[in-house]
């Protein structure tokens, strides 16, 4: 139940993997073994830039979505960078230590950018040089989708370029990225089912990046030494199959029913728990929800003697006291905020997984619902 901190590797992947070792060459090398690892590389990047409606000469392999949205914001050396109060700490830190103008955009109750204020940021922007608007397209804790297309348009307007953090919505929804308009995108193996440690930044053509790591020539000089060959196949991989999930609608359409069902229990056994983003558009796989006065990591230990996995906000926040910083971009008070557990599910998850969290849900959470609404 904690599909959006990884996913469990798909068959498809480990196999691609495996073919993948016997590859010994250096894909830079112009010999025959170098040419095969070349090719196997070149397959994938073909398969990511399909998932995310590209093309494969738009593709810059890195070494995690972290990475990419890295090279996005640093890369590009924007005079000012504007970026939602709910983006992945990996946009917000290289944002917010830049030396340039930084633009913090407000978000509304749901967590869905203020186009407003995203508009007027727009109108102010220093005349010095162009700006960077940066907002993800589904947000890791709440699963809340962003009106990307609409922050393109005013993007535009303004002379101002685009990075969607795609990172979460890859692979869980149709994305087009020639058809959505931004400059940059980043996405992720791990979060497909596909190896850990390897990601993608799609560059629209034209546009001049500093690469983060100097040296070689690979990846179009963005991104130097030698090629993770593995990863990148098994990133592949993991593309070819998730983008057929989405194409045939089967998937995303089960991951949903089995979400509003575990959320339908939820909400009948304790009538004071709330579906954060309920009321917006959400990825199908995601539930994050709040429950008044059980704290959420006293919650995510009981859930995991009672063997399920599930998270208090990210997973790359856990471990903080604090709050995460997207419920209280939402406005959440300290009390609900405080009770936040999110569940994820994806495409291992089965109708026997969702009635055990349904179960343990009871056990550990339902109780008092009847004293609760007295």
């Amino acid at each position: 139940m904690d599909y959006n901190a990884t996913a469990p590797h798909r068959a498809e992947v480990c196999a691609a993997i495996r073919d993948a070792l016997e590859l010994a060459g250096n894909p830079s090398s112009v010999h025959a073994e170098g040419r095969a690892a070349r090719a196997a590389v070149e397959a994938a990047r073909a398969d990511v830039a399909a998932l995310v409606g590209a093309r494969p000469e738009q593709v810059v392999f890195t070494g995690s979505g972290s990475e990419a949205n890295n090279l996005a914001l640093s890369g590009l050396r924007p005079a000012r960078v504007m970026v939602s109060a709910v983006e992945h700490p990996s946009v917000l830190r290289p944002a917010a230590e830049r030396t340039g103008a930084f633009v913090l955009l407000a978000v509304d109750g749901d967590g869905v950018v203020d186009l407003v204020g995203l508009e007027r940021a727009l109108d102010n922007q220093a005349s010095a040089g162009p700006s960077l608007v940066s907002v993800m397209l589904a947000n890791n804790e709440t699963g809340v989708i962003q009106p990307v297309a609409d922050v393109v348009r005013l993007a535009r307007a303004a002379g101002a370029r685009v990075h969607v953090d795609a990172v979460q919505g890859a692979g869980r929804m149709a994305i087009d990225f020639d058809a959505l308009g931004c400059d940059l995108m980043s996405v992720s193996a791990h979060k497909l089912g596909g190896p850990k440690g390897v990601g993608a930044l799609v560059v629209r053509g034209g546009l001049s990046l500093a690469p983060l790591v100097a040296g070689g020539g690979q990846e179009r000089s963005l991104r130097a030494g030698t090629e993770n060959v593995t990863g990148i196949v098994g990133f592949g991989a993991a593309a070819r199959v998730a983008r057929a999930e989405v194409e045939a609608g089967t998937e995303p359409a089960r991951q949903r029913a089995l979400r509003d069902r575990i959320e339908a229990a939820v909400l009948a056994s304790r009538n004071d728990a709330i579906i954060l983003g309920a009321g917006t558009a959400r990825l199908g796989n995601t539930s994050c929800i709040a429950l008044p006065g059980a704290r959420s990591d006293v919650q995510v230990m009981a859930f995991d003697l009672a063997g399920i996995a599930l998270s208090a906000g990210s997973a790359c926040s856990s471990g903080k006291v604090e709050p995460s910083h997207v419920l209280d971009a939402m406005g959440l008070a300290p009390e609900i905020a405080g009770s936040v557990v999110r569940v994820s599910v994806g495409f291992g998850t089965t109708d026997a997984d969702a009635d055990a969290f349904i179960v343990a849900w009871q056990k550990i959470c339902g109780a008092g619902a009847e004293r609760r609404s007295a």
